[in-house]
């Protein structure tokens, strides 16, 4: 398990965002090899999608060989409400791309069999070849995705009622009204998730910090769901300084100690250019009489 500790939100997201591309252009994806990106929702990764969207116009980091499945969507919400999860990927991230919209998986919370939708999902996860890298983000009482406190650890995707601490925290959405915040939503598992090969958790502001505590210095809790990632091979947290804030010192310390190291996870960065002008490179004919 690595603890990313950066000083402030747009750095945890700059450095998460680098660690996106990197991780997809050394994967080199292609027409036979696509590249599987697990996604969340909500104010925690818009930093990081920026810097995504920034990396593509800016011709670094191109999207066509991407497949993306996010983790979870709100029941009888219609799919074009501003607050819908389709509505929140394709105005804040999606449409600045050019990913395919085929390629994009978002669970469907108006089908008229929910469960089936669910089971579905989990077969077209199978069919893509598993999710290299699935992001995701976690609410102060440290559920992820919809994986409510108390939730299974080998959860799959399925029907999930919201606990009322997600409802508050997400009435800010629904102009403060409660009545308006939908009361079940559709979910990956914390076992979907953990059937990823890599996980990578963005946690950032001082209402997160007693959750990171839970997840990085307390044991495995079903009633702290993000806790089940301490028992995943590969899991990176990423963090702000006030993420930290519940975290003992000495922790703190070992992990800002490894930064070093960690940092070489995105530097260098590194670039499709770089790729398509070792290809070209490659390619030509040595000289000969």
């Amino acid at each position: 398990m690595k603890l990313i500790i950066l000083e402030h939100y747009s750095q945890a997201s700059e450095w998460a965002a680098k660690y996106i591309r990197n991780r997809i252009i050394q994967f080199n994806p292609g027409p036979e090899k696509y590249f599987t990106l697990g996604l969340p929702t909500g104010s925690t990764p818009l930093g990081c999608y920026k810097k995504l969207i920034e990396y593509y116009k800016n011709g670094d980091l191109p999207f066509k060989y991407v497949k993306t499945f996010n983790m979870d969507e709100y029941v009888g919400l219609p799919r074009d409400h501003p607050e819908s999860y389709h509505s929140f990927m394709w105005n804040n991230f999606f449409k600045h791309i050019d990913i395919h919209p085929e390629n994009t998986h978002i669970l469907d919370g108006n089908a008229v069999d929910l469960q089936a939708e669910c089971d579905a999902f989990e077969e077209k996860i199978k069919a893509a070849g598993g999710i290299e890298l699935f992001v995701g983000g976690i609410g102060p009482d440290g559920h992820i995705a919809f994986n409510e406190p108390g939730s299974s650890l080998v959860s799959r995707t399925r029907v999930k009622t919201l606990a009322m601490d997600t409802i508050l925290a997400n009435a800010r959405f629904f102009d403060g009204e409660l009545t308006k915040v939908p009361t079940m939503a559709l979910t990956v598992g914390v076992g979907t998730v953990m059937d990823a090969r890599e996980v990578m958790i963005l946690i950032t502001g001082a209402h997160k910090a007693f959750a990171l505590y839970k997840a990085i210095e307390e044991g495995v809790n079903h009633m702290w769901t993000v806790s089940a990632f301490q028992q995943h091979p590969r899991t990176v947290f990423v963090c702000d300084e006030d993420a930290t804030l519940e975290l003992k010192v000495k922790t703190v310390k070992y992990f800002k100690g490894l930064m070093l190291v960690h940092n070489k996870l995105v530097d260098p960065l590194y670039s499709i250019k770089e790729k398509e002008t070792e290809k070209s490179q490659s390619s030509k004919k040595p000289y000969s009489d």
